[in-house]
């Protein structure tokens, strides 16, 4: 057994009864990340729905913000 397995086993021997729970919720998010061959794989959403179009409205606020940036007033 290495020294570092040996100090955490030394470390969940010294956790409170009432504190477990917790670890063991980041132990599974842990053996979640390292992949778990029984996780489900999680669909990618594409972010491109998510972008407005540029509207003329958003151009002038964005020279609006510019002006007040260079007029030290923001």
């Amino acid at each position: 057994m290495t020294a570092m397995r040996q100090e955490a086993i030394q470390m969940l021997e010294n956790i409170p009864e009432d504190k477990l729970c917790f670890v063991i919720q980041i132990m599974k998010g842990v053996n979640g990340i390292l992949g778990n061959s029984e996780a489900k794989t999680k669909d990618v959403t594409g972010l491109e729905q998510f972008v407005m179009p540029v509207t003329e409205r958003g151009q002038k606020a964005d020279e609006y913000v510019r002006e007040l940036r260079d007029n030290d007033r923001f």
